[in-house]
């Protein structure tokens, strides 16, 4: 058994603190998007920002549940 596939592939149920912290990444991240969206000219480069800014907010808030 691998602890780290264990761990990564299990629910986390969230404790004391953690949502509001989940909260705190989502509303900086929102921040930013609207930053991108307002100033960044639509393209596939401004597509690419939007979706990596969403995989920073999960890989993020995953960090924080899973350890």
């Amino acid at each position: 058994m691998n602890p780290q596939i264990e761990n990564n592939f299990k629910y986390h149920a969230p404790q004391p603190g953690q949502p509001e912290l989940y909260q705190e990444i989502r509303e900086k991240a929102k921040e930013l998007a609207y930053l991108i969206d307002e100033k960044v000219p639509n393209s596939r480069e401004k597509s690419l920002a939007m979706t990596n800014l969403e995989q920073t907010v999960f890989w993020a808030n995953a960090g924080v549940a899973r350890n």
